[in-house]
């Protein structure tokens, strides 16, 4: 039985699964042809989702990220966004702006698969085991323990192609392609050289992903009850996919900031196999740890975007249930009433 089906039944009754129910549905039970939430189907077809959004956007811009790996790791030659993509050119031609295409389409669907999937699992048993009341009180706390816990394992699956990837894009004389440079890693370092990146990678993508999805949800519940002229309800999906985008775009550079410095040390580790986290962090100092933000908030603010996006089409064609931003249950509106 898969973690999925295991987990599937303490999470089917849980707060966060009571606003899928619509008025077609007291009862809670799915509508017609729409797969039932919180089933170890559900967590399948949502870690689906998570694998087609991080799959394809970081693919797509790989160019990009490219750029900026090499500005993180000798800015002195790759002085910025547009002189990077010039010197590129230049040195390499046009085709070396797609090097480590295949580890990134590989790395980030895997590590899309536990994004998501596991945030979805996370989410849900964390609310069943603190109860409706608490949470809804303590809701961002809860977005940012599931997708901590998420991120966590997603990472372990997305590791070895980020090691292999950024070698290819950084290093001096690496095979230009997974096939030639991972079975070069492997040879030469073993697995280790694959993992060796894995805690400054926690330390990256933990923070990013808990600022991805706390502030993503908190948004989208902002946005419905402050900007969107009518309720969630009344919204077409289309309209719905929108907000979803914006606050996706939000989320995104908030989540570039944050985990920006631990990415600079993650490069220059997978630059150079003799490295180590505390050499570099001592060598780049404070200000060198910010190099090529600017590259990043525009790749990452894009990327968030369009992977919520993708991902709520994603369940949008599959009829998985979408629960609107969180009400407050009535036993504790009653309460609150109570002390007035």
């Amino acid at each position: 039985m898969s973690v999925f089906s295991q987990l599937s039944e303490s999470a089917k009754q849980n707060p966060f699964s009571l606003p899928v129910r619509s008025a077609n549905c007291a009862s809670g039970a799915p509508a017609a042809g729409q797969v039932e939430f919180g089933t170890g189907k559900y967590y399948a077809l949502c870690a689906f989702g998570g694998v087609l959004s991080c799959g394809i956007t970081h693919t797509a811009i790989v160019p990009l990220d490219l750029v900026k790996c090499r500005i993180q790791v000798n800015p002195e030659k790759y002085t910025g966004i547009g002189a990077g993509f010039r010197t590129t050119v230049a040195e390499e031609g046009v085709r070396a702006l797609v090097k480590g295409w295949a580890p990134t389409l590989i790395g980030y669907s895997a590590q899309g698969l536990g994004k998501f999937g596991f945030y979805e699992v996370f989410k849900n048993v964390y609310a069943d085991m603190l109860g409706e009341e608490n949470a809804y009180l303590y809701r961002t706390s809860l977005y940012l323990a599931a997708s901590a816990s998420a991120e966590f394992f997603a990472d372990i699956l997305l590791a070895p192609m980020e090691a292999t990837k950024v070698r290819i894009q950084t290093a001096p004389g690496a095979p230009p392609t997974l096939r030639g440079c991972a079975p070069l890693i492997y040879k030469t370092e073993g697995l280790t050289g694959f993992y060796k990146g894995l805690p400054p990678l926690w330390m990256r993508q933990i923070p990013y992903t808990m600022m991805k999805f706390a502030c993503f949800e908190k948004t989208v519940e902002a946005l419905y009850q402050y900007v969107v002229p009518k309720p969630r309800a009344e919204c077409s999906k289309g309209e719905q996919l929108i907000v979803t985008f914006v606050a996706g775009y939000i989320a995104g550079v908030f989540c570039a900031i944050v985990s920006h410095p631990a990415d600079t040390v993650v490069s220059k580790l997978n630059q150079d196999s003799q490295a180590t986290a505390g050499g570099i962090l001592k060598k780049l100092g404070f200000a060198g740890v910010w190099k090529g933000l600017v590259p990043r908030i525009i790749m990452i603010g894009t990327l968030t975007a369009l992977q919520w996006f993708i991902y709520d089409s994603v369940k949008v064609a599959l009829n998985l249930p979408r629960p609107p931003p969180p009400e407050m249950p009535a036993s504790l509106k009653a309460k609150l009433a109570a002390q007035q």
